[in-house]
Order: structure tokens, then sequence, then C-alpha cells
């Protein structure tokens, strides 16, 4: 498959460049929507109505400090990240619901961060029904 070339070269042999490598191939070949991390968000109809700030956590790859993405050291496998060369942190962002949104609006936009791969991330507004 065309976005995943030199994958297998990077796993193996340069696991610490991954994430340069990753941001160089989607410059380079685009966008890949497979790797979208959707999350609804539920709103009351007053909210969806008025508009408001959420706060999410957004989970981020980033290299593994101890082993600097190797993924062990010396012979042994990293403890920290059990060899993956990588570990997920929490990333806290705020999305800015417009007033008047409606059930089904979707947001897509991408974080992109200097030490670590790029985030897309696709917001679904979920309108709760009023209650009676």
């Amino acid at each position: 498959m065309v976005n995943d070339c030199f994958a297998d070269e990077t796993a193996i042999d340069f696991p610490s460049v991954g994430a340069a490598v990753e941001r160089m191939r989607d410059a380079f070949l685009g966008d890949r929507d497979a790797d979208v991390l959707v999350t609804d968000v539920s709103l009351s109809p007053r909210e969806a109505f008025d508009g408001l700030t959420v706060p999410l956590q957004i989970p981020v790859r980033v290299t593994c400090p101890h082993c600097g993405g190797r993924g062990e050291t010396w012979t042994e496998a990293c403890s920290l990240c059990r060899g993956t060369g990588d570990s997920v942190c929490p990333h806290p962002i705020k999305v800015s619901v417009p007033p008047g949104v409606s059930d089904g609006a979707r947001f897509r936009f991408r974080l992109r961060f200097a030490d670590a791969s790029s985030v897309r991330v696709e917001v679904r507004i979920v309108v709760r029904p009023a209650a009676i």
C-alpha cells in the first residue's frame, strides 16, 4: 500500500524517527482518513443553542523518554514502553462549539506536535432530546 512506504524500515532500523517519517509521508502523500480519532460530544438543546467550549483529552503518541524510541535498553526490552518505542499521553484541548449547532454536526481538525505524531480528530455533536 502506498501509505505504508518506509514503514518496515522505520520500525525496525530507525524507530525514533517514526514520527518525523509519518509527518513527511503525510505532507507528501496527503491525509489518511483511516487514522481519525472520532469522539461524540453530547449537548443539551440549550447548550447547542447557546454554544460552549468543551474540554477534551486527546491521546497523543510520543517517543518513549526512557529509551529514546528504540524500544530497548541495551539488550532488554524497555520497561517503560514495553518494547514499542513510544507511549500514549493524554493532551488536553478545548473545542469551541458555535451557537446554533445542530445534531449530527461534525468538526474535523488535526493536532500537530513537534515531538509527537499528529492526530486527526473528528468531533460529532449529539444533541440530547429535551426533557419534558
